[in-house]
């Protein structure tokens, strides 16, 4: 029987519930995910909970606060104006609470994303963490197949 090693391709139903019980990813219900472990899909934490487990397993584990998309981090939290985001392509939004906000990368080859946590009338709270930083999270897989 196959185990999951660094590297494993694997295919694989999986759940992801956030501190609520709210289901952030299920796979259960559809088609499952297949992936390569080490090349970002998951993350370490999970991938490292996954070493070792044989083809056919069923297993749920706890993620500790931050264990899985780290600590929340005050400083990722910047005031921007909105007149930065018309700058950037932006100046038909009127951006609220809880909407997502694209902004380009310093090369312009890319983009990352911010979440409005506070809106002024000239300027917005982003919070760039990851959405589920710092909080504690319930990984449910079953292993199909591993390769």
């Amino acid at each position: 029987m196959n185990c999951v090693q660094p590297g494993s391709f694997l295919t694989l139903h999986y759940r992801l519930k956030g501190p609520d019980g709210a289901v952030v990813v299920n796979t259960f219900d559809d088609k499952p995910a297949t992936l390569s472990l080490g090349t970002g899909q998951l993350a370490p934490a999970i991938e490292a909970r996954l070493i070792g487990l044989a083809e056919g397993a069923h297993q749920s584990f706890r993620l500790a606060p931050g264990e899985a998309f780290g600590d929340h981090n005050p400083d990722m939290l910047q005031r921007v104006a909105r007149s930065l985001l018309k700058e950037l392509g932006a100046p038909e939004e009127d951006h609220v609470p809880g909407d997502v906000v694209q902004f380009p990368t310093p090369d312009g080859q890319g983009a990352f994303a911010g979440m409005v946590r506070e809106a002024g009338d000239d300027w917005l709270l982003i919070d760039f963490n990851h959405p589920l930083a710092g909080q504690a999270l319930d990984f449910e897989v079953q292993l199909i197949g591993v390769l």
